[in-house]
């Protein structure tokens, strides 16, 4: 019989691509969403991308019964768990909103999955754990902490909670897998990041401000020791993440006890690369101008990505230039849907 997963928050960005993926390798998928960053018809659009519909629910995780119910009625297999918020810059002015949403709904998950005897969850951490005191690339023996926004706090209370459940329960199997920076959407066109109002993250800033839809783009600080002024940050295309998760599923199947691993390519892109990147590929500019640096950016931040491909027997295979090209073809399509 084919593994059920279930993916909370997997209406969202990530969560649909890792839906897209399952779906085509014949898992079953239950998506328990909340829709407060995501839209309802991104359950339709993944039933015409794999033939297959994934069962949804429309529920908050932190809600106990509700979450219940989605056990109850359904034979859960493993976890993946994307539910919480996820604005770096949004977490310093709602800290405690981030504290409430993204804790509850992780101890609430926990919970009901040992009421319901499940044991393999793979959590959706950040590379925000390894803050501002760790040197790159970063490897995940570091200490986590030391982080520089309430989300990043976030992340690593998370990854401490799921480490002391499994030394409380050794049947218990968790990956933590650290992301760096998604970017990109599915090669049809049909899914892709589409951010409520101001987008938080540079690649639909710039897809938006390519599109007309935003005057320009700020690029914050062009003076950092970088190789043109401008932060370096660990690109990863999202279908290559959606895959990671896809074989830490085989992971924690066949292992017990806590793993962090890092989700990344290991090579370092600037933000006026990536912007370059995106004009030369698409033959669209990106009007931009130069603003002060924003507190709390790192110049430098991309993964070592080793583990993963010890572990998982997985890495990243997509270029920058493929990313630029299917944000692109995404911000394009997401008009006529």
């Amino acid at each position: 019989m084919n593994q059920t997963v279930l993916l909370p928050g997997g209406a969202g960005f990530i969560g649909s691509h890792i839906a897209a993926e399952l779906l085509d390798l014949g898992y079953e998928v239950v998506i328990v969403d909340d829709l407060s960053n995501a839209r309802p018809d991104v359950i339709d659009r993944l039933e015409k991308i794999s033939g297959r519909r994934p069962v949804f629910y429309q529920a908050d995780v932190a809600d106990r019964s509700a979450l219940d119910r989605v056990f109850t009625e359904n034979r859960i297999d493993a976890v993946i768990h994307l539910a919480g918020f996820k604005a770096v810059g949004e977490s310093v002015q709602k800290p405690v909103a981030y504290y409430r949403n993204n804790l509850d709904s992780t101890l609430t998950l926990l919970e009901t999955m040992a009421t319901h005897g499940v044991k393999k969850l793979i959590f959706s951490s950040s590379a925000t754990v390894y803050g501002a005191e760790n040197p790159v690339p970063y490897t995940e023996d570091m200490p986590r902490g030391s982080c520089t926004n309430p989300y990043g706090w976030t992340k690593s209370m998370i990854e401490q909670i799921l480490s002391d459940a499994c030394v409380a329960d050794p049947a218990l199997s968790v990956v933590c897998l650290r992301y760096f920076n998604p970017v990109g959407a599915h090669e049809s066109g049909l899914i892709g990041e589409m951010p409520n109002g101001i987008p938080n993250n540079l690649m639909p800033y710039i897809t938006q401000t390519a599109a007309g839809i935003r005057a320009e783009l700020s690029v914050f600080g062009n003076d950092y020791p970088t190789p043109d002024g401008t932060g370096v940050r660990d690109y990863i295309h999202v279908v290559d993440l959606a895959k990671g998760h896809v074989a830490a599923i085989d992971y924690v199947n066949q292992h017990t006890g806590w793993e962090a691993i890092n989700l990344g390519t290991g090579c370092g892109t600037s933000v006026l690369e990536l912007v370059h990147a995106f004009e030369k590929v698409n033959g669209v500019p990106v009007p931009h101008r130069i603003a002060p640096r924003r507190s709390g950016d790192l110049a430098f931040c991309y993964a070592n990505v080793d583990k993963a491909a010890r572990l998982l027997h997985w890495h990243a295979e997509k270029s920058v230039e493929d990313m630029c090209r299917d944000a692109w073809h995404w911000q394009e399509n997401a008009k006529n849907l």
